[in-house]
């Protein structure tokens, strides 16, 4: 039986559309690049080569360690929730892919904290991404 090939999960926004990574590649080439990362999350970016502009490409990740299926599908939920009405309220560089790693802390704490300090993440990469050097390692 010939096996049927799985599309790119994609979710519409109102400029994009969000499209999660899907070759291991991608995710090996991300993790080499550029981090930020504060006590729920560590955001990895970088230029992609072989990457649609038109969408956006971001994978949320929640190791096994964080807990059973139930809280780490959890876990994306939020983050998914959270950038979807993030692309609405900044102006993110469709040329750059994102992967969301979540940490520990996320499961337990507030929404809107969580919330709010993904944002900063995000302003701080947009400024970040305008200057000429980059040197930033946490």
């Amino acid at each position: 039986k010939k096996k049927k090939k799985r599309k790119k999960k994609t979710h519409s926004l109102m400029k994009s559309k969000i499209a999660s990574l899907s070759k291991n590649t991608e995710f090996k080439s991300l993790l080499s690049g550029k981090k930020i990362s504060n006590k729920y999350s560590t955001i990895f970016f970088k230029k992609l080569n072989n990457k649609n502009n038109k969408k956006f490409n971001i994978s949320f990740v929640a190791k096994k360690k964080l807990g059973n299926a139930v809280i780490r599908n959890k876990i994306k939920r939020r983050l998914r929730n959270i950038m979807n009405e993030a692309c609405k309220k900044i102006d993110i560089n469709l040329n750059y892919s994102y992967l969301v790693m979540a940490k520990k802390m996320i499961f337990d704490e507030k929404y809107i904290n969580v919330k709010k300090s993904i944002l900063i993440d995000f302003k701080k990469i947009k400024w970040l991404r305008n200057e000429k050097y980059f040197y930033y390692n946490n």
